[in-house]
């Protein structure tokens, strides 16, 4: 595909669809009956990302699919080794071990995104209290950090989309680029907000009307 838009419409489609079959111990979550805020969330993360990297996750994608796996349902397997390490200590053999290189990989672009997040934190708060907690310490049942759903997700990566993912985030980082600010802007917009500045004010807002 020529265009990056049309990539990542066929990325989210092809992930929705390895969504739906993920099959929970407590049925189907919520998060698998809202198929609009799982484009908003998956296209706002790939926005920031390279035409060539979304390429290369395309053909991870695509392959799986061929191979008969499920990316999407490896992820959160994955995650539960922080989360519930007792349960994925029983599924841990199921699960591909991953290369030294890969490991060193997903370590070099899980601390840009994590200090990219820190930056933010101070300056858009009441945005980044809506989402995820930044670091694995403070996982639980339930409870799952953006570093700990990072390092899932990189995991069911290819060793070529995560060198070129993380040759964007340097090349971003050396610009003086945050690229978590670059998937905010893309999330708020499609929310309807017209800046991070406004939608933090009316998050603000919102909250502080919630507590009186």
């Amino acid at each position: 595909m020529d265009r990056k838009e049309d990539l990542i419409k066929a990325v989210i489609d092809l992930e929705w669809n390895m969504f739906q079959n993920i099959e929970n111990v407590g049925g189907r979550t919520s998060c698998q009956e809202e198929p609009a805020t799982f484009e908003i969330m998956r296209s706002s993360q790939f926005e920031n990302w390279s035409k060539a990297t979304v390429d290369s996750y395309w053909d991870d994608l695509n392959e799986a699919k061929r191979r008969g796996e499920n990316l999407i349902a490896e992820k959160y397997a994955r995650m539960m080794q922080s989360t519930s390490p007792i349960e994925y200590s029983k599924i841990e053999h199921l699960l591909r071990p991953l290369h030294i290189e890969i490991i060193g990989l997903i370590d070099k672009i899980v601390k840009i995104v994590l200090d990219w997040e820190e930056e933010l934190s101070p300056k858009y708060p009441y945005i980044l209290k809506r989402g995820r907690t930044l670091h694995a310490s403070t996982d639980s049942f339930g409870v799952t950090s953006l570093e700990t759903y990072l390092r899932g997700e990189l995991s069911t990566y290819s060793n070529r989309t995560l060198e070129l993912l993380y040759a964007h985030f340097l090349s971003e980082k050396s610009q003086n680029i945050n690229g978590s600010k670059i998937t905010m802007e893309f999330m708020v917009r499609k929310y309807g907000y017209t800046s991070l500045e406004e939608a933090n004010e009316l998050m603000k807002r919102g909250s502080i009307a919630a507590k009186g």
